[in-house]
């Protein structure tokens, strides 16, 4: 808890910064409405005096009409400073959101491993979500609030410096009450948080696999799990809950105390003949309007034990920080790209090595097949050459520069990839095709897709390159959908492509269209691309020039393919004659 209050700093430093101006409007407002509320009661003061004197009719209609006119001004004023409020406290979370969902994307992919899109979900979401009031209210109110305090206490010292005194007194008193109860609920709303992430976590996992779950019969063990982590979320926000509110039910004692404490000084005073009957209501209404800051800064505090909760997970996800750094900005050549692995090795955190001493050259235009059975760490290799990971030993070389050099946008923009599984999103056909890239013109787009033998496709649609597609590709055969794959790495016009089994779901027609399309792809203005093929079919490894089978994460074997088909002795030859879908299952 100790670097608790250097988070919040930081946060409202970050988010609260570049808003001054409207944090600043928002103090003024509530200086204004204090004032206001300080005035109130000494209008209504005077009118009783003056009421019990036997003054004019005039003045007291005068009187009313002024407390009339202050009570709406205090409302409009109360109205601005709530829209104030939230318009600061809804553009940092926001930003905020962006921020934390930006990190997520580019953190390695063993975190995404780790932790389900319904846990980070509730990270990016409903931990901002708290901590809206922390950034739109909690500086703001209670310095406001401590100011009014202050006022308060001032106006009664200047009635009777008993009375001061006394409800000075009630209102240290009650100060450190809620300052020793302040943290006492921490632990426990963090721990309703992370038990909520869970339960959003296991929701989208399940929700995603229903067709599955029903057509195994799997329903009743769903619920029940459900029915778990929905009792374990339960059980830990209930006591999060019945923890918080202690502390208010310590500040309605207190306040019921100092109400009591006003009364009875109010009393003896008045019977002293020290002050007016119209005095004693003042008291009496300043010692509320005193529980009305003491009791702000109260659920404040536990808005920030909510909030310090939400804080500590946020700090936590915003220092978790990815293997892959950004690369100083080295330009890649233009044109096909030569590949160049020299003995490199990898393995994911925690386990063995996926590949050991790997090293090939892939000549500019060239493609290579890559085989190798389940396991063997061929997508491995591929995620290297996309740089989803950094290899633990040795180097690899794009276009003669390290990988570890040009800007990850800059290279990726270069490199194509298309695997089995395809990321539709719920946008529309152009979306879904540009990714969301409003450079490529609707010209372009059309001539991919008749490439590709879908503008009969593209013409059925209602509304053409507008309609929108349903979530995850729903609607979309797997063959669309993998000619839609291929439509994207058209449009970028790489000068690498990495083909990871990127046939194996079609259908024996939708494969035609598509390895006509590939033979397209691998050539740009009469100019053959580089290609990487991932295979387990001959008639896609017929199109390699070079052949490299890994096993065990080693290079089994690597040449030329006409080679290696001539040699009866090589692997490839062997795995030919055995069949590749058999040999590589």
């Amino acid at each position: 808890m100790n670097a608790q209050p250097g988070l919040y700093r930081n946060l409202l430093t970050t988010y609260l910064g570049p808003q001054r101006r409207r944090a600043l409007l928002l103090g003024g407002l509530l200086l204004v409405n204090i004032c206001l509320q300080l005035a109130g009661p000494q209008i209504l003061a005077l009118f009783i005096d003056t009421a019990r004197a036997g003054g004019a009719m005039q003045t007291l209609i005068s009187l009313a009409l002024l407390f009339l006119v202050i009570a709406l001004v205090t409302q409009i004023v109360s109205v601005g400073e709530t829209y104030v409020a939230e318009h600061v406290g809804l553009i940092a979370t926001n930003q905020l959101r962006a921020d934390l969902a930006l990190h997520c994307l580019r953190l390695d992919p063993s975190f995404h491993s780790a932790h389900t899109p319904g846990e980070l979900i509730e990270r990016v979401d409903g931990d901002v979500a708290t901590l809206g009031n922390f950034f739109s209210r909690f500086v703001v109110y209670v310095l406001g609030n401590a100011l009014l305090l202050v006022g308060v206490l001032g106006l009664l010292f200047r009635i009777d410096w008993r009375i001061g005194l006394a409800l000075t007194g009630f209102s240290l008193v009650t100060l450190f009450a809620v300052n020793m109860l302040r943290d006492v609920a921490v632990p426990h709303w963090e721990a309703a948080r992370e038990a909520k992430a869970r339960l959003f976590g296991y929701l989208e996992e399940r929700l995603s696999g229903t067709e599955d779950i029903r057509s195994n019969g799997a329903t009743a063990y769903v619920m029940r799990g459900l029915h778990q982590h929905s009792g374990a979320l339960l059980r830990k926000e209930l006591r999060a809950v019945v923890v918080g509110r202690s502390m208010g039910s310590v500040s309605l004692i207190l306040f019921a105390l100092g109400v009591a404490i006003s009364f009875a000084l109010g009393a003896y005073l008045f019977r002293a003949g020290v002050i007016t009957l119209g005095t004693v209501y003042l008291i009496f209404n300043y010692t509320e309007m005193l529980s009305r800051p003491i009791d702000e800064i109260t659920r404040q505090v536990q808005d920030l034990q909510q909030a310090g909760a939400s804080v500590r997970r946020v700090h936590q996800l915003l220092g978790l920080q990815s293997s892959v750094h950004d690369g100083a900005g080295a330009s890649l050549p233009a044109g096909p790209l030569q590949v160049d692995m020299r003995e490199v090795s990898f393995g994911y955190e925690g386990e063995a090595p996926v590949l050991q001493d790997v090293s090939f050259c892939l000549e500019p235009g060239k493609v290579l097949g890559l085989l190798g059975r389940t396991g063997s760490g061929k997508t491995t290799l591929t995620r290297l050459l996309f740089r989803l990971y950094d290899p633990r030993e040795g180097s690899i070389r794009v276009g003669g520069v390290d990988l570890r050099e040009p800007a990850l946008q800059s290279l990726r923009s270069r490199i194509g990839v298309v695997t089995q599984d395809i990321q539709l999103f719920h946008a529309t056909v152009r979306d879904n095709l540009t990714l969301f890239d409003p450079s490529i013109p609707d010209s372009q787009i059309e001539e991919v897709l008749a490439e590709l033998g879908l503008s009969e496709w593209l013409q059925s649609l209602p509304e053409s390159l507008d309609t929108k597609l349903a979530p995850g590709g729903g609607g979309l055969s797997a063959g669309q959908a993998q000619s839609l794959a291929f439509a994207r790495v058209f449009l970028r016009d790489p000068g690498l492509i990495i083909l990871d089994e990127a046939s194996s779901r079609l259908d024996p027609a939708t494969e035609h269209l598509i390895e006509r399309a590939i033979d397209k792809l691998l050539r740009s203005d009469g100019t053959r691309r580089t290609a990487i093929i991932i295979a387990h079919r001959l008639q896609t490894v017929h199109r390699a020039d070079t052949i490299m089978i890994l096993e065990g994460g080693r290079v089994r074997e690597y040449g030329e393919r006409v080679a290696l088909v001539n040699d009866p002795e090589s692997r490839f030859s062997g795995l030919l004659r055995t069949g590749l879908e058999e040999a590589l299952a």
